[in-house]
């Protein structure tokens, strides 16, 4: 079953080629995650408690999972969510570009420093994406997930149509 999180991300790339709907931030795995991490401490709390340190606060552990829970969800860049004060989108908007792929400069572009840490290979995609198309970008990011993560909730072979 789907979110409604990722359902309003689950087609959306970002100005830098980064899909929307595998950042835990917006696509609802960390609303689905700690819905289900609540219910399976409430079930085993008092089992637990035996095993627990002493020092070990489950109150207060369920108070920080409802709080987690309540965090709203991110709509992605091209929806208003995302960093206020992202280098990329903020340098893509000025440029008027949809995808910085379009931009002639992407290759020198100092903007992507920060995410080139966790994804040496982001210039590429924008580029591979500019010549194979969205779908497909998609697609091998999802594949990568699921290499990285075989076991996410949220990400599924329907995800994209």
């Amino acid at each position: 079953m789907e979110s409604l999180s990722f359902e309003n991300v689950k087609d959306q790339i970002g100005f830098c080629g980064i899909w929307c709907g595998s950042c835990l931030g917006g696509n609802g795995a960390i609303h689905e995650l700690t819905t289900r991490y609540e219910r399976i401490i409430k079930q085993s709390q008092p089992a637990l408690e035996k095993y627990a340190p002493k020092e070990f606060n489950f109150e207060t552990l369920m108070k920080q999972l409802v709080y987690v829970q309540a965090m709203p969800s991110c709509p992605g860049c091209r929806k208003g969510g995302g960093d206020p004060g992202c280098k990329v989108r903020l340098c893509a908007l000025n440029r008027s570009v949809t995808y910085c792929s379009e931009c002639e400069q992407l290759s020198t572009c100092k903007n992507f420093e920060e995410l080139e840490k966790s994804n040496s290979k982001i210039k590429e995609d924008l580029i591979e994406m500019k010549t194979k198309g969205q779908a497909a970008l998609m697609n091998k990011w999802m594949g990568e997930l699921k290499a990285k993560w075989p076991h996410c909730l949220l990400l599924c072979d329907s995800a994209i149509e």
